[in-house]
C-alpha cells in the first residue's frame, strides 16, 4: 500500500530533516565523496572556459536570452515555454509560490526540497509514501484525486527509480499541475522515459538541472519547461535578472551539440559504473540494493546503517543519510556511482566497516 500522509511543521516532520542534504555529509572534512550526486571531474575545462570568458560581460545586466533560446531549441520547444533559474531549488520556490494550490502532494521517498518549498510558502503537504516491497515503483491511483499539484522525481532521488512515462502521464488532468523533477535525466541513458519534450500532458512542469552532469552546483543553474502561461506565472515571481551571467553562459554552452554528446556518453558511463558498484554490494549478505537503479546513485539497506555510516567515515568515505527522506529511515544509504577504482576502495572500506560493527 501507498500511504498518504500530512505533515503541517516547515522544515521537518516525523524526524525527517528535510533541509538536510548531501553536500553536509563532507563539508569541512577530506573523505571521499559518495554522499553528492555531482559527476566527479567536472566542470570540463571546455567548460571553465567558456564560463570564464563570460567575467569579461559583468560589468552589464546579464541578457538570458541566447540561453534560454538554446535551451528551448535542445528540446524542440518555443522559447514561451522555457524558464531559466537559480538551479532547480529556486524553481520549486517559484512553484510553491506563484501556482495555485489547494492540495499538494509529493511522492515520497523523494528529493526534499519541494515539500520544504511548499510548506515554507504556507501550504499543507500531503505524501504519498512509495514502499520498499513494492521497489519504490509509482501507482498512480494511490494519488489522491483531489491533489491539484503533484510532484514526483524522474529518476527519483534517492531510490534511483525511473519511471515509466506512461505511469507518470496518468497522473496528469485538466486542473492539476503535474512537477516532474528531471534533474537526473540527463544520466540515463537516451534520457528515455523523458516528458521533457512533451506539450500534449495538461499541467505539465518539467524541472532540469545543470548541476549535476556538468559540475555546476556553486553556479547555481537549472530551468522549467511549462505552458507559456505556467512560465509567466512563474517569471512573475521572480526578480530581476534571476540568473547570473556566467550561469547564463554555462547553460548555453551545455546545450550545444558536443556538450550533448559528451553527456550521453558520461551517461554510458554511469551505467557500466553503476553496475559494478551494484555487482560489489550484493557480494555482502548484510545489504539490500533497491533495484532497478536507473540514476547516477543507488539505495541500499542495512540493518545498522547509520552505525555503517559512521564507520565509513572514519574509513574516509562519505555516504548520505537516507533517515531524513520520507519513508526511509536509518538504515537506509545512498551512494553515488562513482569510477570502478573509487568503488573498489569502497567496497573494501564497507567490508571493514561491517567487521567493525559486528556483522
Amino acid at each position: 500500500m501507498h500511504t498518504p500522509t500530512e505533515s503541517p511543521d516547515v522544515n521537518s516532520a516525523g524526524g525527517h530533516d528535510l533541509r538536510h542534504h548531501g553536500d553536509a555529509e563532507v563539508r569541512g572534512r577530506d573523505l571521499t565523496d559518495l554522499a553528492v550526486n555531482v559527476r566527479t571531474d567536472t566542470p570540463p575545462a571546455w567548460l571553465r572556459e567558456r564560463i570564464s570568458a563570460s567575467l569579461a560581460t559583468l560589468a552589464a545586466y546579464p541578457d538570458g536570452g541566447p540561453a534560454r533560446a538554446a535551451v528551448a531549441r535542445r528540446h524542440g520547444l518555443p522559447v514561451e515555454r522555457v524558464l531559466l533559474t537559480a538551479g532547480a531549488a529556486e524553481a520549486f520556490v517559484l512553484i510553491a509560490r506563484a501556482l495555485p494550490a489547494r492540495r499538494p502532494v509529493v511522492v515520497h521517498p523523494q528529493f526534499t526540497e519541494p515539500e520544504a518549498a511548499l510548506r515554507a510558502a504556507g501550504h499543507e503537504v500531503g505524501r504519498v509514501l512509495l514502499r520498499a516491497e513494492d521497489g519504490f515503483r509509482l501507482d498512480p491511483a494511490a494519488v489522491p484525486d483531489e491533489a491539484d499539484l503533484v510532484v514526483v522525481g524522474n529518476p527519483t532521488n534517492p531510490t534511483s527509480v525511473l519511471h515509466p512515462a506512461a505511469a507518470l502521464e496518468k497522473l496528469a488532468r485538466p486542473g492539476r499541475t503535474l512537477v516532474v523533477d528531471e534533474a537526473f535525466m540527463d544520466a540515463v541513458p537516451g534520457e528515455r522515459e523523458a516528458l521533457c519534450g512533451r506539450t500534449d500532458i495538461p499541467g505539465l512542469v518539467v524541472l532540469r538541472s545543470l548541476t549535476k552532469t556538468w559540475g555546476l552546483a556553486g553556479l547555481r543553474i537549472g530551468y522549467v519547461l511549462a505552458a507559456p502561461e505556467t512560465i509567466g506565472a512563474l517569471q512573475e515571481a521572480q526578480p530581476l535578472w534571476p540568473v547570473s551571467s556566467p550561469a547564463l553562459a554555462a547553460a548555453e554552452a551545455c546545450m550545444e551539440p558536443r556538450a550533448l554528446a559528451e553527456a550521453a556518453a558520461a551517461a554510458d558511463r554511469v551505467a557500466v559504473d553503476r553496475a559494478h558498484l551494484v555487482a560489489g554490494l550484493m557480494e555482502f549478505a548484510e545489504v539490500r540494493v533497491a533495484e532497478p537503479a536507473d540514476g547516477p546513485f543507488v539505495l541500499v539497506r542495512l540493518e545498522r546503517g547509520a552505525q555503517v555510516r559512521e564507520r565509513l567515515r572514519t574509513l574516509g568515505f562519505a555516504a548520505r543519510r537516507g533517515d531524513t527522506f520520507p519513508g526511509l529511515g536509518p538504515e537506509w544509504l545512498r551512494l553515488a556511482v562513482r569510477d570502478r577504482v573509487t568503488t573498489n576502495r569502497f567496497l573494501q572500506a564497507l567490508d571493514q566497516a561491517l567487521v567493525l560493527v559486528g556483522r
